[in-house]
């Protein structure tokens, strides 16, 4: 029977069946009822089913080749570098001397942890050409808050409260105005020229003594590099404000370009992306952020420091924006992300970024002629196409990327960015082969010709898979989160 097609493990259940043993209690037992009151103990036992071992490792592996990741297949998700993860990387992860010690033992007794975060840093300030790091923010979306509220702290130290509004682009990512607004400033969007970039006349517009910072992706959103970054820059320093480095694209420009060189004051990386950590599901992230040498006061607290004595934490930081990650941050995904830096070298990470524009021009200008490609340069690590002309044929987007789950790919960002109509966001990275490429091409192909011949095969895509086409607005406002018997 194909696992598709195994009963929920409730319905498997048969009465006196046993999948494990526990051993025998040998501790008094407590009387619960002198602590809690009855409403909180459970006066039956839970309905559990009643499964053999076998049974029940059938069911979890079944689970298991459901679930679609990376090591599946290939995942073209643009903007989120949905790239191999090294196993060395875990390996390196799982040694006892990082994974088993514990954040509250003294430094003196972690050297070697406190060594390859300090080492880290030092990657990574040669890698962005920032002045120092803090490694503490969890995520992407965290370093940019943790960034903006440095930026903030810088203003007001310097007496200047009147800051109020940080400038986003409209191709931006939607953590940019959220992180903005959660961080206590009036989001201000800046409008893309017809060539998918800045338009400095509509920045020059919208800058002013108010402004705090702009935030901006470089390449950006489109997958396009702002080419007139350095009077960008210009506008805003001279204007008073900061410069925002999203680094969620870096993975385009490693070993070639560095946002301090363009003039950003602060810099957020995404090591679960750029640096191969794994992530997606909820799981972990890592948002190092980067700073210029006025701003290195405010960096979060602690921060790591080599002294005589070694590696140690300091504490005595007066203007920090304080501890921002309980303990020291996500120590394991930047465990990862160093053994990948220290993997590949500086000439790896510059292959990475060559690999990565390589593969996204390649499939890009393998699809410009059946969907409509909004902005024709040369793109970066991803691009952005446009479903218009399958929209006129009555199919859109959403069933495009329904469709490819038929053909066990993993579709791309749909609808994003919000300044293309109908978009589907591509990012090939640099870790696919060509004739990974090579097959997603011709499915996207296929997909245009079922398109145009049998548009109901893709109007009522999936068909493979084992959760059909949902309906979305339903399932957001009224999940079913558990389990119900049917009678």
């Amino acid at each position: 029977m194909a696992n598709k097609d195994f009963p929920l493990i409730f319905e498997r259940s048969k009465e006196g069946r046993v999948s494990y043993s526990l051993p025998e209690l040998d501790v008094p037992e407590v009387d619960l009822s002198e602590e809690f009151s009855d409403e909180y103990i459970r006066q039956t036992p839970p309905e559990l089913p009643e499964l053999s071992e076998l049974e029940l490792m059938r069911h979890y592996t079944a689970l298991s080749t459901r679930n679609f990741g990376v090591d599946s297949g290939f995942y073209p998700l643009g903007s989120c570098t949905m790239k191999y993860n090294p196993k060395i990387n875990e390996d390196i992860a799982r040694l006892p001397g990082f994974s088993h010690i514990h954040p509250y033992q003294h430094p003196k007794t972690v050297q070697g942890a406190l060594e390859m975060m300090y080492d880290m840093q030092q990657h990574l300030k040669e890698i962005t050409g920032m002045y120092e790091i803090s490694l503490q923010p969890a995520a992407g979306a965290h370093g940019e808050w943790s960034g903006l509220m440095m930026i903030r702290a810088f203003h007001e130290a310097n007496g200047d409260f009147k800051r109020t509004k940080v400038i986003v682009p409209d191709s931006a990512h939607g953590t940019n105005p959220a992180s903005a607004t959660v961080a206590g400033f009036e989001s201000v969007t800046v409008k893309s020229n017809e060539n998918g970039l800045v338009d400095l006349d509509d920045l020059k517009r919208v800058v002013g003594e108010d402004t705090a910072a702009l935030m901006l992706t470089n390449p950006n959103t489109l997958g396009l590099f702002e080419t007139e970054i350095l009077e960008m820059k210009k506008i805003v320093h001279e204007a008073g404000g900061r410069l925002y480095y999203d680094g969620a694209n870096l993975n385009a420009i490693m070993g070639y370009a560095r946002p301090g060189d363009m003039g950003f004051d602060v810099v957020h990386l995404n090591l679960h992306k750029t640096f191969s950590g794994p992530h997606g599901g909820g799981g972990p992230g890592s948002g190092p952020i980067g700073v210029t040498k006025e701003l290195e006061p405010f960096l979060p607290k602690p921060v790591i420091v080599k002294n005589e004595d070694g590696y140690t934490f300091d504490y005595d930081r007066p203007q920090s924006i304080g501890r921002v990650k309980p303990y020291y941050g996500n120590f394991s995904i930047y465990l990862r992300a160093y053994t990948y830096i220290r993997t590949l070298g500086a000439e790896g990470l510059k292959k990475v970024s060559e690999y990565a524009v390589m593969n996204a021009n390649y499939v890009m200008r393998k699809l410009e002629s059946v969907y409509e490609l909004p902005y024709k340069q040369h793109c970066k690590h991803e691009f952005v196409l446009s479903g218009k002309k399958q929209k006129k044929l009555g199919v859109r987007t959403l069933d495009i990327a329904k469709r490819l789950l038929d053909y066990e790919y993993h579709p791309p960002t749909i609808y994003f960015p919000l300044n293309v109509e109908e978009a589907m966001m591509i990012e090939p990275p640099e870790t696919e082969t060509k004739e990974t490429l090579d097959g997603f091409i011709d499915t996207m192909l296929t997909i245009a010709d079922e398109v145009e011949n049998n548009p109901e095969i893709v109007q009522e895509a999936p068909h493979t898979t084992v959760v059909k086409r949902l309906d979305e607005t339903l399932a957001a406002r009224k999940p079913v989160l558990r389990y119900i018997k049917e009678d």
